[in-house]
């Protein structure tokens, strides 16, 4: 008999006064519903979470950190894109 290990996922934690996931770590489950309550377990033993996302880490397509100039380096030229760009009218006031 051959021991087959379960699937990688990657968890995300909303805490209580974020509005946005963040990443906490990875666990080994049999499927996504017990990798949410293996990941309330593990990573919200005090209560710090309103939220969990788990995601199958070979879902997950990432970037080469070793690449990051030739990704990157094109919004440079999009000066647009930054917010001194624009002139913003006095009766707009402080944004």
């Amino acid at each position: 008999m051959t021991k087959k290990e379960w699937p990688l996922w990657e968890i995300f934690i909303r805490g209580q006064h974020g509005l946005n996931h963040r990443h906490v770590g990875s666990l080994h489950a049999p499927d996504a519903e017990m990798a949410i309550k293996n990941a309330r377990d593990v990573y919200t033993r005090r209560k710090e979470g309103v939220s969990i996302w788990v995601v199958p880490s070979a879902a997950i397509t990432a970037s080469s950190p070793s690449e990051k100039g030739p990704l990157f380096d094109p919004a440079e030229s999009k000066v647009y894109r930054h917010p001194t760009f624009f002139d913003i009218p006095d009766e707009v006031g402080h944004m």
